[in-house]
């Protein structure tokens, strides 16, 4: 056996190894479901990365899933939806990703869809509206990516009880291995709890005591979201998108959308289902029940100003793979 060999097979030993040692959640928070037939592992999550960047994954090579979920923005794109690849117009705003892998639902209006695995297929094969136009071309994404060398040899390390198979299942099984890897916990405010009582401003603090108050009934737990689906003003998304009712048919459902989660809040705006409130201070007047006082507006937007990550907008291991497999990607 050669050196370079010896080498090669001990890098891949070590890669191997690091794939199927247990994958480490953060500390104080409980392990979120994954499902049995998609264990984490670091080789899933590496594929999953380059995926989520691949135009590739579109008809036409124009759109990837970062196209629409961009880290600066906490994985939103800034805008109040966003046309498919043939100009389709996008039905609803870009949800966020930090902390995807704990939601209950990853829809706004469809409680059915409980799975990254499952979500990951509506915008690559939906039709109502064409996202990134996959639909019938299933085969033509896999012999895309199988005619990459570094693609087939990352299968293989992803999964190897399927024999590297490329294919639909397992496109989406590694872009929700990495989108379970965003997550939060360094914000203002998780230093705050954690005990670091100069992290928020006073400001904030207050903020938060009136947020308790007034809006966690909705906007619970350790990402704001009760992963519930909520009516918050009736008006004209009523009739135009009737939010779970559409998947329910129950006219007592029309215009109920779920809770987003609040992290990173100040940086994924436009806000809401439709994108109509630009602000937060538009997304707070919107809630016509809060009753505010004046001034109370501005602590609840210090408060929710405090919960932007600024190490989650700019870690390395989210970010566009610049090298891939020893090469410019």
């Amino acid at each position: 056996m050669t050196f370079r060999t010896a080498a090669l097979l001990a890098v891949g030993l070590l890669t191997t190894a690091a794939s199927d040692a247990p994958w480490r959640w953060p500390e104080g928070r409980l392990s979120p479901a994954v499902p049995a037939e998609n264990p984490m592992t670091q080789a899933k999550a590496d594929l999953g990365r380059r995926l989520f960047y691949d135009a590739d994954l579109s008809i036409d090579g124009t759109m990837a899933c970062a196209t629409c979920h961009q880290q600066k923005h906490g994985f939103t794109d800034g805008n109040r939806t966003h046309p498919g690849v043939h100009g389709d117009p996008g039905r609803r705003n870009v949800p966020g990703l930090a902390n995807v892998a704990w939601r209950r639902s990853l829809t706004w209006g469809d409680p059915q869809v409980r799975t990254l695995e499952a979500q990951a297929a509506i915008p690559l094969l939906g039709d109502d509206p064409v996202e990134m136009g996959m639909q019938g071309a299933e085969d033509e994404l896999a012999r895309r990516l199988g005619r990459d060398a570094c693609y087939r040899r990352m299968f293989a390390q992803a999964f190897p009880e399927k024999n590297g198979r490329i294919d639909m299942g397992t496109v989406t099984a590694a872009l929700a291995a990495f989108q379970r890897r965003l997550v939060s916990t360094n914000s203002a405010y998780d230093r705050w709890r954690r005990g670091d009582r100069s992290a928020m401003t006073l400001s904030a603090i207050e903020g938060e005591r009136l947020f308790a108050r007034k809006c966690a009934s909705c906007h619970s737990g350790e990402d704001l979201t009760d992963d519930g689906f909520h009516r918050v003003a009736a008006g004209l998304s009523d009739t135009v998108d009737k939010g779970i009712g559409e998947s329910t048919g129950d006219p007592s459902d029309f215009g109920k959308f779920r809770t987003p989660s609040l992290r990173n809040a100040a940086v994924t705006g436009p806000y809401f289902h439709d994108g109509a409130s630009s602000t937060l201070r538009e997304a707070i007047g919107r809630h016509r029940d809060l009753k505010l006082a004046d001034g109370e507006a501005g602590l609840l937007i210090s408060f929710l100003e405090a919960l932007t990550d600024d190490a989650f907008l700019q870690e390395a291991s989210f970010t566009y793979p610049d090298n891939i497999c020893g090469r410019a990607f």
